[in-house]
């Protein structure tokens, strides 16, 4: 927890700052992602996730953000390790938002063009070797992708014909396509499940 408060403190003096207001972020989107960042963190600790953070070298872009900012100082220093956890939670989830809608990761951007712009912008300001290091450790991590996990960011089911329409005048969407082809047949068998009367 204290690397990250002092790698951004480490890089303060050199860089701006920039006012950055979060609320363009799809509420849909960024419950997703808690839900995806929370699941793992259930399973493997909260204490790895301050230390994810600096090791993805994230100190300095949330340094140069004041609500980033802001957020770290708090979960940094208070004493209830429940609000220090949800404060690391509330960070990692906006990243990693804006990672996915930078990326148009499973047509996100799409849904929401204009947050996938804006989030492009913030990102690119970023000074590191990947601009989707949360997403590089939540959903693909060594050897595999986590189908678990890319299940859990499928967005809101939509209308056939509408959706139809984005590959249509959008065809640098065709390798969406099959990602979400791939999610909604997990999801299907999910509810298909669901719905199976239990056999005793």
């Amino acid at each position: 927890m204290a690397d990250v408060l002092n790698s951004a403190n480490d890089v303060a003096p050199k860089v701006g700052t920039d006012d950055l207001d979060l609320k363009f972020l799809p509420a849909d989107l960024a419950g997703q992602c808690r839900n995806l960042i929370e699941s793992y963190h259930d399973v493997h600790g909260y204490a790895c996730l301050p230390d994810m953070l600096w090791r993805a070298r994230l100190g300095p872009f949330i340094e140069r953000h004041h609500e980033f900012r802001q957020r770290l100082r708090k979960a940094s220093t208070t004493r209830s390790a429940k609000k220090s956890n949800q404060g690391f939670v509330e960070i990692a989830t906006a990243i990693l938002s804006l990672e996915i809608l930078t990326s148009n990761f499973a047509g996100w951007s799409a849904l929401y063009p204009e947050a996938g712009a804006k989030a492009l912008t913030v990102l690119k300001r970023q000074a590191g070797a990947s601009l989707t290091p949360l997403m590089d450790f939540y959903l693909y991590p060594p050897k595999y992708i986590s189908s678990a996990a890319i299940s859990k960011l499928t967005p809101p089911r939509t209308n056939p014909a509408v959706e139809s329409d984005w590959y249509r005048t959008k065809p640098e969407l065709a390798g969406e396509r099959l990602a979400l082809s791939y999610v909604n047949a997990i999801l299907l068998q999910s509810d298909d499940a669901l719905a199976r009367p239990h056999r005793r």
